[in-house]
Formats: structure tokens, sequence, C-alpha cells
């Protein structure tokens, strides 16, 4: 069963969305910012974020928001915080590549208890609460059965923040690729956690994701029966601003993780974060 607040986040979530289609005919015109090297912000993420504060503390004012474009606003209740990421794939939608989603999680002390992740060209919406599953589009999911890495599609991700790091994980891929049926970059962490909670994909890993990344997909992936863990296995840290600014994370079915994470210290990729 989800919680109340699932509904609040959902509408939230369907607003960030239409700002998000009302823009895509003029992304030419688009006022567009570079954050740092290779790492983008427009217009539309600043508006869609504000819409979906908007409608989140109407409903419960006393709640801080950690957004990818606000930073950390404070609240009256410092238990509960909103982690925001208004248009997960930025990349992508400037270029016009279909793929990207709005990302809203709820968390109680820095762990994710509801999450919503709305795909608003194809009408997707993945939701979850702790105890209760993960749903996209009221039906029930599951993460992927698989037994291994044998046969397994696997994403991963190429942040711009990373790339000191591109030789380590391009070794891991390598090494990868002998075991796995392909290996998938999609452009949006959100939506690759997403998939991995619905069983489109297997496994997910990536470093240098922020707490707005993954949050919401976390807590999806945990309640559709998979494990979230760091490239050494142990649980993801707190996903508020006290948590750390970037973290690496793996997400697929026990088994699958498993021998991902073994095959990601084994390649060296680990060790490349000490």
């Amino acid at each position: 069963m989800q919680s109340p607040a699932v509904n609040v986040m959902v509408k939230a979530a369907r607003l960030g969305g239409n700002v998000l289609l009302r823009n895509i005919n003029r992304l030419d015109a688009l006022n567009v910012v570079q954050k740092q090297r290779m790492d983008y912000a427009s217009e539309v993420d600043a508006d869609a974020e504000k819409v979906i504060v908007k409608e989140l503390r109407r409903a419960y004012p006393e709640y801080g928001v950690l957004g990818e474009e606000s930073g950390h606003q404070p609240g009256r209740n410092g238990r509960f915080q909103w982690v925001i990421d208004p248009l997960d794939g930025t990349s992508n939608y400037l270029r016009g590549f279909p793929h990207y989603c709005v990302s809203i999680a709820l968390v109680d002390n820095g762990e994710p208890i509801d999450a919503v992740i709305f795909d608003p060209l194809r009408n997707e919406l993945f939701t979850a609460s702790r105890g209760g599953g993960a749903v996209l589009n009221d039906k029930r999911i599951r993460v992927a059965d698989r037994k291994d890495l044998g046969g397994a599609v696997v994403c991963t991700g190429f942040p711009p923040r990373e790339r000191a790091r591109a030789s380590a994980q391009l070794k891991c891929v390598d090494s990868l690729l002998v075991q796995a049926e392909d290996v998938r970059r999609t452009g949006s962490a959100a939506l690759d956690l997403a998939y991995v909670a619905c069983g489109r994909l297997d496994a997910y890993f990536e470093a240098g994701v922020k707490a707005w990344d993954i949050a919401a997909g976390v807590l999806l992936v945990r309640e559709a029966g998979g494990r979230v863990c760091d490239f050494r296995g142990a649980a993801t840290p707190r996903m508020d601003e006290r948590g750390p600014e970037a973290r690496p994370i793996i997400a697929a079915n026990v088994k699958v993780a498993d021998e991902l994470q073994k095959l990601i210290v084994n390649t060296g990729y680990a060790a490349a974060f000490n």
C-alpha cells in the first residue's frame, strides 16, 4: 500500500512533466547555462522545479527541499525532505533525444520512503512506498530474475565529473562484455533505476551520481525486490544534503548485484575511488 504523500508527489510530477512537454518544440530558444564542464541546465529545469516545489509545499509546507536547481531549502521539520530532479536527462532533452523524466523522493532522515519517477513522453508513472512495493501505471513490478551476469543487459553512465576515472570504468566494461549480453547508456540515472525495478534492465551501475539523481530510483529497486549498494558492497549513504556530494551505485537483483560488485572490485574500478 502506498502512502498519501505519493498522491501529492504524482500530481507534482505530472505538473513538472507538463512543463517539459510544453517546451519541447522550442528547444532552440531555451536559455541554457553550463553549470560545469559538459553539465548543463536550462530554464525548463528551473521552471519545472518551481511548479513541483510549489505543489509539494502546498500539501507539506514544513518539509525541506533538496533540488538539483534550487539546492537545499531547509524546512521547519528537519526529519523529512523532498529530493527532486525536475529533469533527469537534461542533455537528452536539449538535443530532442526522447528519454528523460521527473524524479521526486521523500526522505526520512536521509532514507527514501516514497518515490515517484514520471516519464512524460511515454506517460509512464513509477511509484513506490517503503514496505508497499513498486508500481508502474498501477501494475506491480519486480526486478528481473536473472541468475547471473550471463546474458544480462547492464546499464551505466559516464558523467562529466567522473571522466578522470574513465579508463578504469572502460576496463570494467570490457570485462563485463565478456559475460553480459550488452551494455547500455541512456543518459538518465532515474529511468535506469526505474527500468531495473521493472525488469527492462538487469542491472545498473554508475559513479558520481547525486542524491537527486537516484533517491527515488533506489527505493523503486528496493521495493521491487532488488539490491542497491556501492562499489564495495556497502549500503548506499543517506539521500539528503548530509550525505556525500556524489556516490557510486549498483542496482540489480541480489545475485546479479553481488556478481557485478565483485567484477567491479576485481577489475580495479572500485579501487579508483580510494
